[in-house]
Parts: C-alpha cells; sequence; structure tokens
C-alpha cells in the first residue's frame, strides 16, 4: 500500500431510533461526510433498516436517497437481498434515467446471532466482501461505498482505493465497530469482479463471534431500547 488511509475513532451517542442495530446518533451525518457526497446526492442504504427515519436530516439521510433491505414491513425503495446484484440509480421525472450511484453505504448483520434478530433470519447472512463488491458494482468512478461491521472487508485488487478505517462507539461496554471505506477509481465497471474468484471470508469467526457475544447482544439491545 502506497498511501495511509485515514483513521479515527468516532464515539457517538447511542442510537435515536428504536430498532436493533440503528446507526448510533452522529454516524451518519459524518459518514456522509467521508462518502464525499452532499445532503442533495442520492445514497443507497443497503441493509438500510429503518434508516430514513434517522433524525438528522438531510445531513444524515438526504431527500434522494434510498434504502434497500430484505424486510417488505420496513418499506424499503427495494425489497431483495444485499448479496443480490444492486439496483441502479433512477432519476428524472418519471425515473426511467438510470446512472450509478454516487456513494453507498452498507449496514449489514455482523454475525448469526445479529441476523436472528431480524425478520429473514440467519439464513441469508451475507459475507461482508461479497457485499463490498455487490456495491462497488453500481457506484460511480470517483464514487466512494462505506460499510459499518466488525470485519474490515478485502476489496478487489484493482481499481479501487481504501480511503479509510473508523472506529465506531457508543460508550462502556458497548462493542466497536469498523466504518471502511473504500474509491472506485478509473477503470474497467467492477462487474467484471464478480468472476473474479470468491475473496475469502471465513465463516467459522462468525460462529465464534456469535458464541463469545451471545450474552452482550442482549445487553446492547436493552441499553439501545433504553436510549
Amino acid at each position: 500500500m502506497s498511501y495511509r488511509p485515514i483513521t479515527d475513532l468516532w464515539l457517538l451517542a447511542r442510537p435515536k431510533v428504536k430498532y436493533y442495530g440503528a446507526y448510533p446518533n452522529g454516524f451518519l451525518e459524518r459518514a456522509r461526510a467521508l462518502l464525499g457526497v452532499a445532503p442533495c446526492d442520492a445514497v443507497l442504504h443497503v441493509c438500510g433498516g429503518r434508516a430514513r427515519e434517522y433524525p438528522a436530516q438531510p445531513r444524515g439521510f438526504g431527500p434522494k436517497d434510498r434504502t434497500l433491505d430484505l424486510d417488505p414491513a420496513l418499506d424499503p425503495d427495494y425489497v431483495q437481498a444485499a448479496t443480490d446484484p444492486l439496483p441502479e440509480c433512477y432519476y428524472g421525472d418519471d425515473g426511467s434515467t438510470r446512472r450509478l450511484w454516487p456513494a453507498l453505504i452498507a449496514d449489514p448483520p455482523y454475525t448469526p446471532a445479529d441476523a436472528e434478530r431480524y425478520a429473514p433470519g440467519a439464513g441469508p447472512f451475507p459475507s461482508p466482501n461479497l457485499i463490498l463488491r455487490r456495491m462497488l458494482d453500481v457506484v460511480r468512478v470517483g464514487g466512494r461505498v462505506g460499510m459499518l461491521h466488525y470485519v474490515l472487508p478485502q476489496p478487489p485488487k484493482a481499481s479501487v482505493q481504501f480511503v479509510a478505517c473508523i472506529g465506531v462507539v457508543v460508550g462502556f461496554n458497548n462493542r466497536m465497530r469498523v466504518f471502511s471505506v473504500f474509491e472506485r477509481l478509473a477503470g474497467p465497471s467492477s462487474r467484471a469482479w464478480a468472476d473474479q474468484e470468491q475473496l475469502p471470508y471465513d465463516t467459522r469467526d462468525d460462529e465464534h463471534t456469535a458464541t463469545r457475544t451471545s450474552n452482550e447482544d442482549a445487553g446492547d439491545a436493552r441499553r439501545d431500547v433504553a436510549g
């Protein structure tokens, strides 16, 4: 690596949205700045949950933002798995014009134990490496994608720059997450990367984490609901 990614630590407030795994308060507006987009730019929230209820609008969730989730009860703009090919950005008066997204952000379940707390369950548990590639498929050249996870995902080897790695925590007795940001550089569409060998991701790490943190999950959920 011939450059040094941005590194930082964000000590944020507990979520204001009463939803398991909701973004910490103060997160989205900071994340949006690292993604390099303005409030009026369209951002796709992958595994978006209840992101549109985030209180800081439009600095956090903009008027042109869209959500994608597998749970139709959350009324996402796109109902689908994050591991399937993602939709392109539609705009224009009739919504018929397509382009690549200025930016995307993903907040998938971090472990199978986390996934069990959502309606789809642990069956479609997504690999962070695959979600990263799916986002790079549909972001414009010079655009950025971000992911909040326990895992620092591995990008494709070509035409992608690792921009930032940020620790995210909401106080004592809470697990720390990492917000990673990657930029698509000029070059062939990342759809060509889908034919490459799958990037390594050991699900045994998830099983270990799920076992180790099962009791912590319940405590986190109670604290989040309590605000």
